[in-house]
């Protein structure tokens, strides 16, 4: 679709397009839309709901101009943010969570992926427990990338503790962006996944996605976000609390971890665990176990579960009481 606007005073186009366009350059970012300027007119190109609400907005912003005289920043964003439109196809539900990735549609697998999903849509804050191959990452990203899509959350924060699984890692070479990239290698799996890399890429350049080190989190506080801390179990209690407390106005906390696998030393309780234990039943806080019946890899990943299971060489859930590691005949 196509539409042309007629200016109303051409003389005062340079303070309608604000300095280097940048009022146009916002009304673009935020409705997707193509514009074409000329001192007597702008031609406004995209899809129609999006050419309508533009068409909308400089029409405003010409009043606004006519009547005050002049026309900042703060007065475009606020008359252009109202008339965002949200896709019609954006959606994310229990059955089906639409991401940017083409024809792409996560829709869980068992019945506990999809209470899973329903808790993290209705609860601010969500906690998840569960074994390998279960879904937990995979499906807090898909719920934080479908929000980010539908424009109801402005970024997504991405975080897991930097603890090594019984390897010593400090000598590798590289800066610190090396050290951490193989902890965070599994969320940028779960992101290329739901949307193509040039996509990714922009959102990471623009801090629209932040993929970070739990310790990147310290200080902050994260408005209209959300923030999934993965495999949890691997952070302290204070850790854990000072995750917990980054939490915004109109933002969503979904944290994720395997109880069984974790890579603390053995004197040290998991965070995981004692905020479950301490958190458990207050009011927007939901909590999801994940059995191995919700185990979606490979057909073996589960057969292996149950034997380790078996055999006694899973380890349990650490709490406040200090455990010995399990001796080389136990693994």
């Amino acid at each position: 679709m196509e539409v042309t606007v007629q200016l109303e005073s051409p003389d005062r186009h340079v303070e309608l397009f604000g300095p280097a366009d940048s009022h146009l350059r916002f009304i673009r970012q935020l409705l997707g839309v193509r514009i074409a300027t000329r001192k007597t007119h702008i031609t406004i190109t995209g899809e129609e709901r999006a050419v309508t609400a533009a068409v909308q907005a400089i029409e405003k912003m010409q009043h606004h101009l006519g009547q005050y005289g002049l026309l900042r920043a703060s007065d475009v964003e606020a008359i252009v943010r109202p008339l965002e439109p949200t896709p019609a196809d954006q959606s994310c539900s229990p059955d089906g969570i639409t991401v940017f990735a083409k024809h792409k549609i996560v829709r869980p697998s068992t019945e506990g992926q999809r209470r899973y999903i329903q808790t993290m849509l209705t609860h601010d804050i969500t906690f998840c427990t569960g074994p390998a191959g279960t879904g937990k990452t995979y499906l807090a990203v898909a719920v934080a990338v479908s929000m980010l899509r539908a424009k109801q959350l402005r970024r997504i924060v991405l975080a897991r503790p930097a603890v090594e699984a019984g390897e010593r890692l400090g000598f590798l070479p590289g800066d610190i962006q090396a050290k951490v990239n193989p902890y965070l290698r599994p969320l940028f799996d779960a992101l290329e996944d739901m949307m193509d890399f040039a996509q990714m890429r922009k959102f990471l350049d623009l801090d629209i996605i932040e993929i970070i080190p739990l310790a990147f989190m310290r200080g902050r506080t994260l408005n209209e976000a959300a923030i999934i801390c993965d495999e949890a179990q691997n952070t302290s209690d204070m850790q854990m609390l000072m995750v917990l407390t980054r939490l915004g106005h109109g933002s969503k906390m979904i944290i994720t971890g395997d109880v069984t696998q974790v890579d603390l030393e053995p004197d040290q309780p998991s965070g995981l665990v004692e905020a479950i234990q301490i958190l458990k039943g207050i009011p927007g806080i939901g909590l999801v176990e994940l059995h191995k019946s919700d185990i979606v890899r490979h057909r073996l990943v589960q057969d292996i579960v149950d034997a380790y299971n078996l055999n006694g060489s899973a380890r349990r859930p650490r709490t406040g009481r200090a455990h010995q590691r399990p001796s080389h005949q136990d693994q």
